[in-house]
């Protein structure tokens, strides 16, 4: 009979399995010159199968059942705690999601379907998202690093989710925290955990400890993660700014006035949550 810190044991380890997989699945390993001068990425699958054409990209959110989605459901629980708070109070809430997609919220689709004549989710991006359910979501273009963000403006709940490591320097980080705390009484901001050694947008593990010069090397030289080969040096210096990850300690200097929680996977701090619940 398998005792529990067995089962424990043998159900982190199929987690680590399943993320590794998930973000190193394909992996590209030089990029190839053709004929035409043009240059084209070769990749190896994790079989160790050599492909001359990029692998279609899939969202976290085309598996409801892959690791991804489900860390993202988890979260959600957290995200629904504060909506149902807020809905206690009054019958019409307005909700801010700084950097957000309306995909992003297929995580909560039941609970949103449910209440949706009750709630209204402003996006804020650096242009405006296109949306197609716009009796729930509308879309503003903005920088979440403004301090004239929304200047007047009051809604219900501040939520982000992987936005506050994009936004570039300490500086702009700390502009951002305050219109979060500005904007609503209520927040959720979460953000990739700096010392959890497995880089997110790179996908390459410990990519954020290397040096920038470094980082920028890689980057001019190689597709990595999410982003293409980027051989212009200053905006490959631009790209390695504005994916920068932070620690627990600089999140609590950020959200001072909120509660910190983490994320675990093999009893690691994946990630780490600032919330304030009004």
């Amino acid at each position: 009979m398998i005792n529990c810190s067995a089962t424990c044991f043998f159900a982190e380890r199929d987690r680590i399995r399943e993320f590794f997989f998930i973000f190193r699945k394909y992996q590209i390993i030089r990029p190839e010159t053709q004929s035409d001068g043009r240059e084209k990425n070769i990749f190896m699958t994790t079989d160790f199968k050599v492909l001359t054409d990029e692998p279609a990209k899939k969202t976290p959110y085309d598996n409801p059942k892959s690791i991804e989605f489900n860390f993202r459901a988890k979260r959600f629980q957290n995200v629904r705690t504060l909506i149902e708070d807020a809905l206690s109070e009054k019958t019409q809430i307005r909700i801010l999601d700084l950097g957000g997609t309306e995909e992003y919220w297929k995580i909560g689709s039941d609970f949103l379907e449910k209440n949706r004549q009750n709630l209204k989710i402003t996006l804020v991006n650096l242009e405006a998202e296109r949306v197609k359910n716009t009796e729930l979501f509308d879309s503003l273009a903005g920088d979440a690093a403004d301090p004239q963000l929304l200047a007047g403006e009051s809604f219900d709940l501040v939520h982000s989710n992987s936005v506050v490591e994009h936004v570039g320097s300490w500086e702009r980080m700390i502009q951002f925290a305050e219109n979060t705390k500005r904007l609503s009484k209520r927040y959720f901001v979460q953000t990739p955990n700096y010392w959890f050694p497995f880089e997110p947008h790179f996908r390459t593990p410990g990519f954020q400890y290397l040096p920038n010069s470094v980082k920028v090397g890689l980057v001019r030289r190689f597709q990595l993660g999410f982003f293409p080969r980027t051989p212009d040096l200053e905006e490959a210096r631009n790209l390695v700014e504005h994916n920068k990850l932070i620690s627990a300690r600089q999140m609590r200097r950020l959200f001072d006035d909120g509660e910190i929680l983490f994320e675990k996977l093999a009893f690691l701090n994946k990630s780490i949550m600032a919330i304030r619940a009004g």
